[in-house]
């Protein structure tokens, strides 16, 4: 196999991975400010866009891990390491990569932000329903068989 041709398609998928990682990193700051309204349709478009470049993302990591398979390597970092030795053995992808990583952990920071205001805001929603039902501050407990246990409506007889 060329070793030109493989460097050429490893290229292109750094360059696309690279394309959806900024289109992805935008999204999620696009998400936080939406979380923090109340536009229930932009949310849902957001996260479909989201879910979109995620698995853009999943199809090129496949293709990458294809490609070292196919040249008897191994589908994981070390492999395209070696891949890269033989293709590229000028290191001229290696400024790629590192951007794609880079890229990649803004992205999960983003994301993990986002996760946190979703989490706090399903803590909110849960306490406002735990008030409306009349189960606030009431935790769930489990039984002898390891099954949460259902608080029981009960009535104040009194208070001391």
């Amino acid at each position: 196999m060329d070793p030109n041709v493989c460097r050429e398609h490893l290229a292109a998928l750094l360059a696309d991975e690279i394309n959806t990682l900024a289109q992805l990193e935008e999204l999620l700051k696009s998400e936080h400010h939406v979380l923090g309204s109340q536009d229930v349709a932009a949310l849902e478009k957001t996260a479909r866009a989201r879910q979109e470049r995620v698995g853009a993302l999943a199809r090129i990591e496949e293709q990458r891990r294809s490609l070292c398979s196919m040249h008897g390597h191994s589908p994981d970092l070390a492999g395209l390491e070696r891949m890269m030795a033989w293709c590229d053995p000028t290191g001229s992808l290696v400024s790629r990569l590192r951007e794609c990583a880079q890229r990649a952990s803004v992205c999960r920071d983003l994301n993990d932000r986002n996760g946190t205001m979703v989490a706090a805001k399903l803590k909110r929603v849960e306490g406002l329903l735990g008030i409306l039902t009349g189960r606030a501050d009431k935790a769930d407990t489990y039984g002898p068989r390891g099954a949460t246990v259902a608080a029981r409506p009960g009535r104040v007889l009194g208070a001391a």
